[in-house]
Parts: C-alpha cells; structure tokens; sequence
C-alpha cells in the first residue's frame, strides 16, 4: 500500500475503540501495518477487520499493558510476527472524577498504573527494537489535562502530566537515535465514551462553552495527526506536546 508510511510497523495500545481505533485506522492507510494492543480481544479483532477490509496490514495482542509480563510477552509476539517495530503510540489511558477525599489508594494505583506506568514498560520493551534504524517515532496520549485541570481531576491530571514530563525526557534520551518522543494533547473528541455527555444537552453545553469552536473534535483529525508526526516530514519535532482541542487550552 503506496503512503507516508509505506514500511514502518506500528505498535498501538487502547486500539480497540476511539482515539485509538481512529489513530491506528489513519496509520495502516498511510502503509504502516499496525500492531493492535488492548484487552478486548474481539473488540481488535473488529478493528483489525475494518483495516483489511480497507486494505490495510493489522494484527491483534490482547494484553494488559499495565502487567510488566504481558508486555514482555506481546513484545516477543509482535516481533515475531513484524520482525520489527518503528513506531509506538501509547494510548491505553483511563480517568476517574471523584474528590481526593473520596479516592482510595487503589483509584490512584489504577490511573497512575494505566496511564504512566504502561507507557514506561512499553517503551521499555519497545525502544530497543526501534534503535539503529535511524528513525523511529513514539507518541504519548497526554491531555490537555496535563496542562489545565478542572475539579474532582486530580489523579487524571496527576497521570497526564507525569506522562508528559516522560515524553520530554525521552526526547532528549533519544535524540541521538533519530527517535523523536512527542505528546498529544486531545481535548474533547466525540467517542463512544464521551457520547453519553454528547447526548445530554446541559452536560454538552457546559462543555462546548470551553470550546472556542464550538464543536467535539472528530476521531480522525487525532489520526490524521498522528500520520504527520509519524511521518518523515516531521523529523524535527520532538520533546513538545501538541495541542488539539478547538481552542480550550487558548482562553
């Protein structure tokens, strides 16, 4: 399949719906086969049949990416299959809206471990197989939420900023690789797990009045993004976190 990305193989995790199932979609039809990573093993088997259908490459690993031996094991599968991998995209991400008081250790351990500790293993499983190529591309599913916050966040806002502060330092780390590490900063995009707020007008209105454009975010503008950042023509962005979010963050 001719595209931007007509060799590379990427590795996706939190493939199985939303940003992305999106994000892995726009990534196969720019050439990359694409390694699907989530727990529900039909729900990527749903993915990986649309991007066939669509004459795209894919392939499924059901795991748990927050358990240091499941990762280590669809390490070895993937390699197995792929023989190599170029670019990872951790997106697996959780949130959880309660007041710290009413949080216990294991709300923390949950979020921390879904949206920090999952990225670390994997880019530790991953990033050597990427080095010596001269290339090689990771994105980190960070927030808006890593930059502003709003109330009952705090272990959201807590896990996306730490995820940020990764991403920078594994751009300096890598560098010399010709490994770029770049965040992406979602704000509110409409998926199945925002429709429920979508569908209630004064939940709506209350979110679109931060949205400068006045409207939810499509799942395919994160993946067209992610193409780009991806690509050879952004070789020199690195270390930063882009912001997509209709203006939220401008206020």
């Amino acid at each position: 399949m001719p595209g931007k990305l007509r060799g590379r193989v990427a590795v996706i995790t939190g493939a199985s719906k939303g940003l992305g199932k999106a994000m892995a979609q726009a990534l196969a039809s720019e050439g990359s086969a694409v390694a699907l990573v989530a727990r529900d093993a039909d729900a990527l088997n749903r993915v990986a049949a649309e991007i066939e259908a669509a004459g795209g490459e894919a392939d499924v690993f059901p795991a748990d990416v927050t358990r240091e031996e499941k990762v280590q094991r669809s390490e070895t599968e993937i390699i197995g299959r792929f023989g190599k991998v170029n670019i990872l995209i951790n997106n697996a991400g959780v949130n959880l809206r309660k007041p710290i008081t009413e949080l216990s250790l294991d709300d923390w351990r949950r979020v921390m471990d879904t949206n920090v500790t999952s990225a670390f293993l994997m880019c530790r499983a991953f990033i050597p197989h990427m080095k010596g190529q001269g290339y090689g591309r990771i994105l980190n599913m960070t927030s808006i939420m890593s930059r502003v916050s709003l109330p009952e966040r705090t272990l959201y806002s807590a896990s996306k900023a730490a995820l940020l502060g990764m991403t920078r330092a594994l751009a300096l780390e890598l560098a010399p690789e010709g490994i770029t590490a770049n965040g992406i900063s979602p704000g509110p995009f409409a998926t199945d797990l925002t429709r429920p707020l979508m569908e209630n007008p004064q939940l709506n209105a209350q979110f679109m009045a931060n949205v400068p454009l006045a409207r939810w975010g499509k799942p395919e503008e994160i993946g067209h993004l992610a193409v780009y950042l991806c690509s050879e023509e952004a070789g020199f962005i690195t270390g930063t976190d882009i912001l997509i979010d209709g203006g939220w963050t401008a206020r």
